[in-house]
């Protein structure tokens, strides 16, 4: 009888503990869940892009026409705060959830900061400099290599660190031009070679979204065109349309602070279709998923709609160099 009792008990212990263990189980697994849920929550809100409307450049209280110059170096400084201050700040380099299962977004910043390093790259070699042999501007100079820094270190140093410190030498130096101690010269030629930049930059994208499709005909080499990954294809469409966003406002800085030269080489009209075409490519997705339809199919193929409108922006930027360069 005793030997029975005290097997009674301990059965009744061991129910006992399955009990709390069960019970443990499923708390673990409805924390679970809300970490996911928050997750996935966090994840959608940092993945929203800004509207090509958001990006405000002029000081606070200042309405007046800021000195040539400070609409492309404010916008770049622009830019580069939007990377930094955006929701979910900088994320391409982040190692922690929600961020590093995020993929489109860090493609989109990758995209904006293809463009901030060559309008930063422009301004030191060419537009604060009066000729070829002249003296870099000393922030400038600084800057750049700041904003070449690799995108995907999270620490010693952090990418956002560096960027931040390439930052502040560019706010240093619309300090200076804006008070007329730095320079600043809007020429023609000044202006073909970033556009020449950029229109590499276009083309090649243009070329991977492209790609996306089955086939790959010979190139002139001989060789076939490397096709685009299926698992890429959303990368690569997302970087086409940070590049794309970030271009959009640069061109609309280029518009204000290079008007007497795009005006006497007639070239403002053709500026001004660029930057709508870029902007064509800002419009909403209403798809849940970046689709890769073939040719006339039933489903739409989204990097050939964007490879359009980035080879007709692209064949306007060819033409706007070629109206810069003549005489």
């Amino acid at each position: 009888m005793k030997f029975s009792r005290r097997f009674q008990r301990l059965d009744g212990a061991t129910e006992r503990f399955r009990g709390k263990g069960s019970s443990l189980g499923r708390l673990l697994g409805l924390l679970l869940a809300a970490y996911l849920v928050i997750c996935l929550l966090v994840g959608w809100y940092w993945s929203q892009e800004p509207d090509l409307d958001e990006l405000n450049i002029l000081p606070v209280g200042n309405t007046d026409h800021l000195t040539t110059g400070s609409h492309t170096a404010r916008t770049l400084q622009a830019l580069v705060t939007t990377l930094l201050d955006k929701p979910g700040g900088f994320i391409s380099n982040d190692v922690a959830p929600p961020g590093i299962w995020l993929d489109n977004m860090p493609s989109w910043e990758f995209g904006v900061l293809v463009q901030v390093r060559d309008m930063s790259r422009a301004m030191r070699r060419d537009m604060a400099r009066s000729q070829s042999q002249s003296t870099e501007d000393a922030a400038l100079a600084k800057a750049e290599p700041l904003f070449h820094f690799d995108h995907n270190s999270w620490a010693l140093p952090a990418s956002e660190s560096e960027y931040r410190s390439g930052l502040k030498l560019l706010e240093d130096y619309i300090t200076r031009l804006e008070s007329g101690n730095a320079s600043f010269y809007a020429r023609a030629d000044n202006l073909a070679g970033w556009i020449g930049d950029a229109s590499t930059r276009m083309g090649s994208l243009s070329q991977r979204l492209s790609a996306s499709v089955a086939r790959a005909p010979l190139t002139e080499g001989g060789r076939e065109r490397k096709q685009t990954p299926w698992l890429q294809i959303d990368n690569v469409f997302y970087e086409a349309r940070g590049s794309a966003w970030a271009m959009v406002h640069l061109l609309r800085a280029i518009e204000k602070d290079y008007a007497d030269v795009l005006n006497n080489k007639n070239a403002m009209v053709s500026l001004r279709q660029i930057i709508r075409e870029l902007e064509a490519t800002q419009e909403p997705i209403w798809s849940p998923v970046i689709l890769n339809g073939g040719g006339f199919g039933i489903l739409a193929n989204h990097s050939l709609v964007m490879a359009n409108y980035l080879s007709r922006a692209n064949a306007g930027l060819i033409d706007l160099r070629r109206l810069l360069e003549q005489g």
